[in-house]
This record gives structure tokens, C-alpha cells and sequence, in this order.
């Protein structure tokens, strides 16, 4: 069974993204009452509740109330509304909601929140090294870490040692080393992991979005702000809030945020009162800080206060064995969602995995796997299959027997032979041209379409060309 996700609202809020969840390898629910809600997530145990806060005859405290009657046993639950507020939020969040977010409900937030790969539906993932710890809030696997390397359990011990604390961690790491997802199992490890976990990414929008994004605005507070907004501190009181890509953020974003981690309160833009708020932060970065501190691209003073507990994840190339364990995580997910059968690994393929660099680390490894499980068929994977230069693909031979065609390809070779001349004779283009139409017409019987696509061509450009041969005297069936 596909992992699946629910969503609790009218149709017309949410069904635009049901075709992009379901590429994703979600099955997507619909509800519109408790009643359907309920039913939908005994019979498919979805990962996700979206939620609006009231429909006609539906109240999501209702729902909030099952989820803590179950003690646990629960899907989270996102609840969206079109005018929210600061109380509200608390309120709801305080009952057991996961997060609180104002329309629109973009495809963005919600796969933000959901695993980049559905997971597995029939078992846990292999070789997890992570030690012991508490029940995960999230299902789904987002905050597992996989690995053996001594390097990763290093990692995983220092975090395990800091996670109950409110101090803030900074995550460093090359790019596609994981470090959001660490950042979730950080939290999942924490007193906090039934509250908010929210994350904002600062390298995606300049300044004065991203201050609004972090901080919140008043209604009023510049053009286009037509309702106050509670920013993503707001929304993460009591949880954790992940600042990915901090190094990104502008200098004097930098002094404001100095302000929230040492007094424990923010300013909304255009706002009067100041708000305070209970977040552990966390954030990340592919840089290395201390030199953009010397190089005066980012504030000292703030460096020290994100830096307490500095965790660095280590290369992939740099995990030995653990690229094999990871690659084979990510193969029985991608096959289960495409519903193929069991891949295993040729040892061809394990040698050019442990010899390749990993330049893209866990994110390359990731999209290599989801491409040799839709290449190997029945398997075995093997390295072709990772197709790192599409040039390099081998023609399969249905292809290359002559006159063999598939809706949109025709092997070239029939045509080819009827447009050459007589002892191999070299014709003009334009002629050469002309007989491949007309070959083509005579294969379709006529049919101008089926010939366009033998030919790659537009039916128009096709008409075209027949009325140029009709005006040379040309007879056209």
C-alpha cells in the first residue's frame, strides 16, 4: 500500500495538487466531515492530516480530540485557515496541532513537510544506526539517519548528548550531506518533538520577504499586506525552527535575528508589540562561517550564539560502506513506489559505487537509485543503469530492426535505405527530404498525422511541405 496523506476541506482548496502528490507516490484522501476523516485514517494511516480549522459542521478541535484520545497513535495534524491569528495558533497548537499556516495551501508547504521520498510501506529501513530514542512524531522516516561510518555515530552521539537542551546547533556539511533531515531527527530526539518543527530556507527570498517570513507582519504594514501574518517564529513557539542556509541571510537580517535568539523575542514588521516566543534553533550551512566572519560576509557576535553546538556531517565519499546501506535504502522505497519487484545490486555496480566520489553526496545517490530502479527492469542494477551520460545508453534491439516502430519512433534505417540512391549515391537534401514524406505517407496510408510523428515533424509543417510539392507538379495521395 502507497504512503498517503488526507486532507480535511472543501475540494476546491486542495484537488489542484492531487495530481503532483500522486506522482510523488502518495495516495491522497479527502474528507469533509469527522466522520470521513476518522474512517480515512483507520483504513490508511495517512502520514499527514491537512486540515482546515471549520467547515460546515466540522470543527478541527473535534479531530485534535480523537488525536489525543488515541495517545500517540495519531497522524499529525496541519491545520490551514484564511484568517488566523496569534491566539487561534497558540490555542491549536496547544491541543496537539503540528503546525498552523494561512492560505494559500501551496504544493510548496506541503511537500516542505513531507518526506522527499514516500516511504517504504512493508518494512523498516535497513542498517538505521541511530541509537535508541523516543517514539518519532513524524511518520515516515524523516528523521532517520542511516549509516555505520564512525564518522556519522559520532555525530549521532553528540547530538543525542545536547538534544534535551534548548541550545542552539549549527549544522554544517557540503551540500546534499542531509543536513535538514538531521535537523529533524535532532528534534525528534528533543522534549520538544510533539511541537512545531518549522523550517524556512533564508538563500530563497530577499530581505524584506524573508524578515516577514521569520518575523510576521501587521495588516497594513507595507503594500500587499492585507492581513497580519504570524511569522515562522510565531508559528514554531514550543518547537524548534531550522534556518537552513543562514549563511545566505543579509547583514542587517543578521542584528534582528541576534535579537531573538539572546532576548527571546520578536517585533512583527509594522507591528507595535513585541511578542514573545519559546523556540530551539537550529541552523545550517554549506559555508564555512568562521572564514565569512573573517571576510565580514556574516556577524561575529551572531556566529558565537549559533555556534554552540557545531555538528558537521561528514561526505559521503567519506562514509566507506555507508553508501551501500543508503543506496539500498533508497532502492526499496523508490521500487515499492513504483510497485517493481525486489533489486538487488550486481557486484559490478557495488565496486563503481564504492569507487565514485559523490561530488552531489546522499542528494546524487538519492536520484541515481530512483533512476536505475525505472532502467534495470527485473534487475540486476548495474552501473549503466545509473546513466550518468545519457549519450552512452544502449539502443535496445526492437529498435534497430528494420521497420520496427513504436507510437512517436520509427527505426530509421527502411526510410533511410529508400531515400539513398542507386550504388549508394549521395541525393541533395531537399530530395532525400521529399522521398522520407512520401515513404512515410505510404507506411500511414495516407494519414497525416501517424506520418508526422514517424517523421518527429508537426502535422502543419507536414501540410506545408505537401503544398509545396503540389505546386511542382507533384501528385500527393
Amino acid at each position: 500500500m502507497a504512503a498517503s496523506i488526507l486532507f480535511v476541506a472543501q475540494p476546491a482548496a486542495v484537488t489542484a495538487h492531487f495530481s503532483r502528490l500522486r506522482e510523488m507516490g502518495y495516495e491522497v484522501g479527502l474528507a469533509e466531515n469527522l466522520t470521513g476523516a476518522l474512517s480515512f485514517i483507520k483504513k490508511s494511516r495517512p502520514l499527514f492530516v491537512f486540515s482546515r480549522v471549520r467547515l460546515p459542521g466540522y470543527r478541527v478541535e473535534n479531530l485534535l480530540g480523537e488525536s489525543a484520545s488515541a495517545m500517540g497513535d495519531f497522524p499529525p495534524i496541519v491545520i490551514f485557515t484564511e484568517q488566523g491569528t496569534a491566539d487561534e495558533a497558540r490555542r491549536l497548537l496547544e491541543l496537539g496541532a503540528h503546525d498552523y499556516w494561512l492560505d494559500p495551501v501551496s504544493l510548496d508547504k506541503i511537500e516542505a513537510v513531507l518526506p522527499k521520498t514516500p516511504p517504504p510501506a512493508e518494512e523498516a529501513p535497513a542498517a538505521q544506526a541511530a541509537p535508541a530514542r523516543k517514539a518519532e512524531p513524524q511518520r515516515g522516516g524523516a528523521g532517520e539517519i542511516i549509516g555505520r561510518h564512525p564518522s556519522v555515530l559520532r555525530v549521532l552521539a553528540l547530538a543525542k548528548q545536547v538534544a534535551a537542551s534548548k541550545a542552539t546547533v549549527l549544522i554544517s556539511g557540503e551540500s546534499g550531506t542531509g543536513k535538514e533531515r538531521f535537523a529533524r531527527y535532532l528534534h525528534s530526539l528533543s522534549d520538544r518533538a510533539d511541537k512545531p518543527f518549522v523550517a524556512i530556507n533564508c538563500a530563497a527570498l530577499p530581505e524584506h520577504l524573508l524578515e516577514s517570513e521569520l518575523f510576521g507582519h501587521e495588516k497594513g504594514a507595507f503594500t500587499g499586506a492585507i492581513a497580519r501574518k504570524l511569522g515562522k517564529f510565531e508559528l514554531a513557539s514550543g518547537g524548534t525552527i531550522l534556518l537552513d542556509e543562514i549563511s545566505e541571510m543579509d547583514m542587517g537580517l543578521q542584528a534582528k535575528l541576534l535579537r531573538v535568539l539572546q532576548e527571546g523575542e520578536i517585533d512583527r514588521v509594522g507591528g507595535l508589540d513585541t511578542v514573545k516566543v519559546d523556540v530551539r534553533v537550529l541552523a545550517t550551512t554549506n559555508r564555512k562561517l568562521d572564514e565569512y566572519v573573517q571576510q565580514g560576509k556574516f556577524r561575529q557576535d551572531l556566529y558565537f550564539r549559533l555556534n554552540v553546538i557545531p555538528l558537521r556531517l561528514p561526505a559521503l565519499r567519506d562514509r566507506g560502506d555507508d553508501v551501500l546501506l543508503l543506496a539500498q535504502w533508497f532502492v526499496d522505497g523508490f521500487r515499492k513506489a513504483y510497485g517493481l519487484p525486489r533489486l538487488a545490486f550486481s557486484e559490478e555496480a557495488v565496486e563503481w559505487m564504492r569507487s565514485y566520489d559523490w561530488p552531489g553526496n546522499v542528494r546524487e545517490l538519492q536520484n541515481l537509485m530512483e533512476r536505475a530502479v525505472l532502467l534495470a527492469g527485473n534487475g540486476p542494477i548495474e552501473s549503466r543503469h545509473f546513466l550518468l551520460d545519457p549519450d552512452a545508453w544502449e539502443v535496445p534491439e526492437e529498435f534497430e530492426e528494420a521497420g520496427q516502430c513504436t507510437p512517436g519512433v520509427c527505426a530509421a534505417a527502411p526510410v533511410a535505405d529508400e531515400a539513398g540512391g542507386v550504388g549508394g549515391e549521395v541525393l541533395p537534401l531537399d530530395e532525400m527530404e521529399r522521398r522520407m514524406i512520401l515513404k512515410s505517407l505510404d507506411k500511414t496510408q495516407g494519414n497525416r498525422t501517424q506520418a508526422a510523428d514517424l517523421l518527429g515533424i508537426s502535422v502543419r509543417t507536414l501540410r506545408n511541405k505537401l503544398a509545396e510539392y503540389r505546386k511542382q507538379g507533384l501528385e500527393i495521395p
